[in-house]
């Protein structure tokens, strides 16, 4: 690991950490999710300034996502995806269940061919050509 990555006395401020390890694109929003419940330090809510260490545990929720696993290094500055996947081992058991949701939602995303966006113009057309109908 890198001059400013760390293992045994180093600690860090959580938003800090969760956004090094890329779990947030800013501290703002790690802050927020902190804040909102959705980070646990082994087992109890927390606040954004609480120092973690090597070896503390966390769950972390985002959406219907959910992340358990155990920090592993402490890394001051955000970087490339590939060593922020070093800060952190997840359990087994939690990657599993993570990648299982992630098929799920893929699988009936694909199934519902009506959710779409916005209509296009013809769409649009039928719409109002609808509406005007219903007001006459």
């Amino acid at each position: 690991m890198s001059a400013n990555t760390a293992g045994g006395d180093a600690d860090l401020r959580l938003d800090k950490w969760l956004w090094a390890a890329r779990f947030f694109k800013t501290r703002r929003q790690a802050v927020e999710a902190i804040n909102g419940g959705k980070v646990q330090i082994n087992g109890q809510r927390t606040k954004p300034g609480k120092a973690i260490q090597a070896g503390t545990h966390l769950v972390i929720h985002k959406g219907s996502l959910q992340w358990d696993l155990v920090v592993k290094g402490i890394s001051r500055q955000r970087r490339p995806a590939s060593e922020a996947a070093l800060l952190y081992e997840e359990s087994e058991a939690s990657r599993l269940r993570r990648q299982a949701q992630v098929r799920e939602r893929r699988e009936s995303g694909a199934a519902a061919p009506g959710a779409r966006g916005r209509p296009n113009k013809r769409e649009r057309r039928l719409i109002q050509r609808f509406t005007r109908k219903a007001d006459d």
